[in-house]
């Protein structure tokens, strides 16, 4: 609790700062462990060119783990490169990490210090008619940059604040970067608009920024795809280290199907980021999907090299089991783990692995896919087809309509059909249909089965009582 005038004073002052203490940054669901890892290991997007930016950021972190010291050594270290990158600007390109300065020495209790640096905000801000706060296309593309590579799900803030720096300088490369990244990211969330255009007039001005060449990549693989591939290898030759342009390249390769190539690039980024979740999960993906390319076409068997097959899913696991020790929340890890190890014939992992999975908090769609791989598991691998019903009614029971849904529900079909191909009284065959039945206008198929069934037994009322007699 505040318990001077001074401070409250001082509090009040530094509430009209625009620097990351008053941007919320986080979430307020997003626990801190969260967002860090967010913003440091899970984002391709590592900002390289904005150094005082990350610093600053770091340094909003550093505090908020009580480690003011370590957040004190980072805005040093933004004040280093704003003298750098931006030496013709100094003043107003430091007012945001002035204000984080102020901000730090205000927690820590060391007031004077922190009204010292609210003092040299003000020094530059009154030259504007203003105490504390002052438009500026600097700060505005500042608070960009901060949100783009902080928050998850503000996207429409994010390219606001680059279309205000673009209102007073519209030729600005660097704001018309942001710019466009916000709008590609917008692309997937909230609404979809058509980046590609924003990303090419950003490349015009910077024509040497290897990182929006692989999205504008991304954005045309399935336009043309050769262009795409043009883009994406003079991006990493640009920038053979840059990591953001390594994962997002990686992600180019993989979603073309080839598979090696991105490993390739995966295992580059891997070199600066040994222990990173996402890189080990990604490459673990790459080789999952060469196992199952392999399994679906039966190429090893026509090969005769079950080798490969058993080392692909080996290196398949390494990666995936890393990601998920490192990071045990990572989506739909352990249903792959387990569907590894399944193929494998590692029966006991797989079902570590899948009850692993189904503890956790998972989104509607992402359960129904787990209750069709554990439901196949059963059915193939186990040989406990009422477990693999039971799975496969419970996914089809939840209210969202995917193709796990879809194949859980034809796989029900195809269960009921072939045990009322012996026995057309069978119980569970009924419970089934009936169950299909009740799901509306998407079970029509599986009622017209229902009813023929149920006809055939109202034919012989005594053979269906005594079946269920002897059940």
């Amino acid at each position: 609790m505040l318990s001077t005038p001074i401070e409250k004073s001082l509090e009040s002052k530094l509430q009209q700062l625009k620097c990351h203490f008053t941007w919320n940054l986080i979430a307020g669901d997003e626990s801190l462990d969260d967002f860090e890892d967010r913003v440091f290991n899970k984002d391709e997007f590592q900002n390289s060119d904005c150094k005082a930016t990350m610093c600053n950021i770091l340094a909003y972190v550093k505090h908020r783990r009580g480690e003011n010291e370590a957040a004190l050594k980072c805005l040093e270290d933004a004040e280093c490169f704003i003298q750098q990158q931006h030496p013709d600007q100094v003043e107003i390109r430091s007012l945001v990490t002035w204000g984080n300065y102020a901000w730090v020495y205000f927690h820590m209790g060391q007031l004077s210090k922190a009204q010292a640096y609210l003092d040299k905000v003000r020094g530059v801000c009154e030259k504007f008619s203003s105490p504390y706060r002052i438009e500026s296309p600097e700060l505005d593309c500042e608070e960009g940059w901060a949100l783009l590579k902080c928050t998850k799900n503000q996207n429409e803030r994010v390219k606001v604040c680059f279309e205000k720096a673009l209102e007073k300088d519209p030729k600005n490369p660097e704001f018309t970067s942001g710019w466009a990244m916000a709008s590609y990211r917008l692309d997937y969330w909230p609404a979809r608009q058509n980046s590609i255009g924003s990303l090419k007039q950003a490349i015009r001005l910077s024509p040497d920024n290897p990182y929006l060449k692989v999205l504008l990549a991304l954005k045309l693989e399935s336009v043309d795809e050769n262009q795409a591939g043009k883009l994406v290898e003079e991006a990493i030759r640009k920038a053979p280290g840059a990591t953001d342009v390594l994962l997002s390249a990686a992600k180019f390769y993989y979603k073309i199907h080839d598979a090696d190539r991105a490993i390739q690039l995966l295992r580059k980024a891997l070199q600066c980021l040994p222990n990173n979740a996402y890189v080990h999960y990604h490459i673990g993906c790459c080789y999952r999907s060469k196992v199952l390319g392999i399994a679906y076409t039966r190429e090893a068997e026509l090969n005769g090299n079950p080798e490969k097959l058993q080392e692909l899913t080996q290196l398949a696991i390494k990666h995936l089991r890393k990601a998920e020790e490192t990071k045990e929340m990572l989506k739909q890890c352990c249903s792959y783990l387990a569907g590894l190890y399944a193929m494998a014939n590692q029966y006991e992992k797989a079902e570590y692995y899948f009850q692993k999975e189904f503890k956790k908090d998972l989104s509607p769609g992402l359960k129904q896919s787990l209750h069709l791989y554990y439901g196949n598991f059963q059915l193939f691998q186990m040989k406990c087809e009422n477990k693999a019903i039971h799975h496969f009614m419970e996914g089809v029971k939840i209210r969202r309509e995917t193709k796990s849904k879809e194949k859980m529900k034809s796989k029900l079909q195809r269960i009921a059909q072939r045990r009322l191909s012996k026995n057309k009284f069978d119980p569970e065959a009924l419970h089934i249909l009936e169950f299909l039945w009740g799901l509306g206008e998407k079970g029509q198929q599986a009622a017209k089965e229902a009813e023929r069934v149920l006809d055939s037994e109202k034919a012989a009322p005594s053979a269906s009582l005594h079946e269920e007699g002897d059940g």
